[in-house]
């Protein structure tokens, strides 16, 4: 029999990071006998599982690998895995040289080829992972991630995705609703896809097909899972928002209706600069349409403050859409130049203080809105997914569009879905009763 070994693992960055996480823990515990520990002084593999859409997460890295070489045992290995492995490859291994091995993004399914190998190193970008089937493990039961699709074929300027991820390919159909019906059928009530550009599925399958199918037809046809209950994604593109997608997201009672737009900006020249492909006015008419469409449609957004070039003018542009939309949450960071992007070479760059300027603006206004949004559940019922135990009592979950609602229960209601009395709505979170 073999002796069970111990795996830590740091994820850093976005959904999709998570989920390659858990699609490297299962091919470890299937084909390797390791086991999860929280404990990284006690394991025998280390994973750093990074993100490079920033550079402090990049920064955070090598501090990471600094901290594990003095702390883990004898014998231990340290892998770096995700997209700072993808762009930056074997100067991982000269900037650090206690590192065992390094493991693209694109690279997920070779992690027991590369924890068996010295010094393994595999970056490529054009491998094609999506017909591969995973081990099956999930850091809850309550909920399944699901890739849908693995790279990006836009060519944002300020991104660098697509040098760490590859091109877009979808992932097969059927694969898709195997995975989405084994997760509800063993209780994972709400499945969550996930794509950088999950509105473009269909765009480009590795195997030819005369089907035609896209994101609206995928979301259609796992509603069908009599299991499921729940339907969420990240990320849509405003690009690829159009009516029949509208429609789906608006009628199919089981996609919740919550969607993640990502602005980045609102000034059309701006988008221009960053090569978004759509305007400030085809953003707002999209984002106005869903708050006609649903009254309690809740929209999120991503925003870039102080792109090379950002005039006075074209903040405001920005600040315009917060205030025609009012986002129930926004994610904002000062620009950030990335190498391999076309953006960190233009010679416009915003000085850091008025970019922080800016940023500081947007979040004090995000928060009056925010504060504005929480004061109008007061006393009213919503209906919630629950799926996390939290600190002195209380168990969270998602209502339909999103928001976090915390009560005072046992943990018996994790996995339910109850009618909950919001009695104080608070910025971040929801508080209320269960009174169903």
């Amino acid at each position: 029999m073999r002796s069970v070994k111990k795996l830590f693992i740091e994820t850093l960055g976005c959904a999709m990071n998570t989920r390659d996480s858990e699609h490297m823990i299962a091919e470890l515990q299937s084909k390797e006998n390791y086991e999860i520990t929280d404990d990284a002084k006690s394991a025998d593999l280390i994973l750093i599982n990074t993100c490079s859409v920033r550079d402090k997460p990049v920064q955070k890295l090598f501090s990471e690998i600094g901290v594990y070489k003095k702390l883990k045992k004898k014998g231990a290995k340290i892998g770096v895995c995700g997209c700072t492995a993808s762009h930056l490859g074997d100067a991982i291994f000269k900037r650090a040289p206690s590192v065992d091995f390094v493991l693209g993004a694109r690279n997920v399914s070779k992690i027991s080829e590369a924890v068996n190998t010295p010094k393994f190193i595999d970056v490529a970008i054009d491998y094609d992972e999506s017909n591969f089937a995973f081990s099956e493990f999930r850091a809850s039961p309550y909920k399944a991630y699901i890739n849908i699709s693995i790279g990006c074929d836009k060519q944002c300027t300020y991104c660098i995705v697509p040098h760490t991820r590859g091109e877009e390919i979808s992932i097969p159909l059927e694969l898709i609703i195997a995975e989405a019906t084994k997760a509800a059928n063993s209780g994972a009530k709400e499945i969550f896809l996930l794509g950088q550009n999950v509105n473009n599925y269909g765009r480009r399958f590795s195997t030819n097909s005369d089907k035609k199918i896209d994101f609206s037809d995928l979301l259609d046809a796992i509603s069908q899972i009599d299991a499921v209950q729940r339907i969420r994604f990240t990320s849509p593109h405003p690009l690829h928002m159009d009516d029949k997608f509208l429609n789906t997201f608006a009628n199919n009672p089981k996609v919740c209706k919550s969607m993640h737009m990502p602005l980045q900006s609102g000034s059309t020249r701006i988008l221009d600069g960053m090569k978004r492909g759509y305007s400030k006015e085809w953003f707002l008419n999209r984002a106005l349409k869903l708050r006609e469409m649903i009254d309690d449609v809740s929209i999120s957004t991503d925003i870039i403050v102080g792109f090379p070039g950002e005039s006075d003018a074209d903040f405001e542009d920005t600040m315009d859409v917060l205030e025609q939309v009012k986002f129930e949450q926004i994610f904002a960071f000062k620009y950030s130049p990335r190498p391999l992007t076309k953006a960190a070479t233009f010679d416009n760059q915003v000085d850091p203080l008025i970019a922080a300027a800016r940023l500081d603006r947007l979040q004090k206004r995000q928060d009056e809105i925010l504060d504005a949004i929480a004061l109008s559940k007061q006393d009213k019922i919503l209906q919630v997914y629950f799926e996390e135990l939290r600190s002195s009592g209380f168990i969270a979950g998602r209502s339909d569009n999103n928001a976090l609602v915390q009560v005072k229960a046992s943990d018996s209601v994790l996995g339910q879905t109850h009618n909950v009395l919001i009695t104080n709505p608070k910025r971040l979170s929801l508080y209320g009763q269960i009174v169903d």
